[in-house]
C-alpha cells in the first residue's frame, strides 16, 4: 500500500520526543525517509534506530549555521534529496517580564526564531535549485493570544507566523511554507509540568471546547497534510490545532 509521502524525504528538527517524534512517525507511516534531530548525536541515533527503516539520526545544534547545514546535509547524504523541512525545535519559557533574564530571552529567541531562519534558509537553497519543496514551521496558539509570563515564548511564536508568511511570499511558487500552531498537547514535558504542580490538566480541559488536551499524533496530522500534495495550493498559512481554545471567548458555564 502506497503512502502519501512515498519517495519523499523530510528533515525534522527537535524530533527525538514530543510533537517532533510524532511527526517523524507519521511521515514514516506515509512512506517518507526521515532525518531525526536532537542536539545529542547518541540520542538522535537511538531514536532513529527505534523508528526503524527509513530513519536516520543527526545530532546538531540548529541555532548555529553549522547545525543547520548538518541536518540538511544529512538528508542529502542519506537519501540524496530533501523535500520537506519541519522546524519543530523550540523551548518554552515562563517568567514575569520584570524578572525575565536576558540569557533566557536570548536562548528562547535563538531556538524558537533563529533556528527557523537558519534551517529554512539552508533548506530553501537546496529546494529552489531542486525545483520544489515544503517547509513547515511550529508556531503556537500563544502567537495569537497573550499569555501572562510568556513574553519570550509568545513573541517568538508570533514572529514564526510572520516569518512563515514572508518566506512563503519570497519562495513561491517553488516552495510552500506553512506553520502549525498547537494548543496544549499531552507530552512527556507537559506531564512533568503537571507532576511539578506547574500545569493543571483539569483546568485546561475545562477551558478547551474539546474538553481535553491534544495527543501528539493529532497534531502530527496537520503537519502530514501540509507535507503532502493534498496541500498543493496552501502556502503562507498557519493551521491552529488547539481544540477550539482561541475560538472560545466566554468563561461562564464551563
Amino acid at each position: 500500500m502506497s503512502g502519501r509521502l512515498d519517495g519523499r524525504v523530510a528533515a525534522i528538527t527537535g524530533s527525538s520526543r514530543g510533537i517532533g517524534l510524532a511527526v517523524a512517525r507519521a511521515f514514516l507511516a506515509e512512506g517518507a525517509g526521515v532525518v531525526v534531530n536532537s542536539r545529542d548525536q547518541a540520542v538522535a541515533e537511538k531514536v532513529a534506530h527505534e523508528l526503524g527503516a527509513g530513519a536516520v539520526g543527526v545530532g546538531a545544534d540548529v541555532t548555529a549555521e553549522a547545525g543547520a547545514e548538518a541536518i540538511i546535509g544529512a538528508a542529502l547524504e542519506a537519501f540524496g534529496r530533501l523535500d520537506v523541512l519541519v522546524n519543530n525545535a523550540g523551548m518554552p519559557a515562563a517568567a514575569d517580564t520584570l524578572d525575565l533574564k536576558l540569557d533566557l530571552w536570548r536562548r528562547v529567541v535563538d531556538l524558537n526564531m533563529t533556528a527557523v531562519f537558519l534551517c529554512s534558509r539552508e533548506a530553501a537553497r537546496h529546494m529552489l535549485s531542486a525545483g520544489g519543496g515544503a517547509i513547515i514551521n511550529t508556531a503556537s496558539m500563544q502567537a495569537f493570544a497573550p499569555f501572562p509570563r510568556r513574553l519570550a515564548y509568545g513573541s517568538t511564536k508570533a514572529a514564526v507566523v510572520m516569518m512563515t508568511r514572508i518566506m512563503a511570499a519570497e519562495w513561491a511558487p517553488t516552495i510552500r511554507v506553512n506553520a502549525v500552531a498547537p494548543g496544549y498537547v499531552r507530552t512527556a514535558m507537559t506531564e512533568r509540568l503537571r507532576e511539578e504542580g506547574r500545569l493543571d490538566f483539569d483546568a485546561i480541559a475545562r477551558r478547551t471546547p474539546q474538553r481535553r488536551m491534544a495527543e501528539p499524533e493529532e497534531v502530527a496530522g496537520a503537519y502530514t497534510f501540509l507535507a503532502t500534495s493534498d496541500a498543493s495550493f496552501v502556502t503562507g498559512e498557519t493551521i491552529v490545532v488547539d481544540g477550539g481554545w482561541l475560538s472560545f471567548g466566554a468563561y461562564e458555564g464551563i
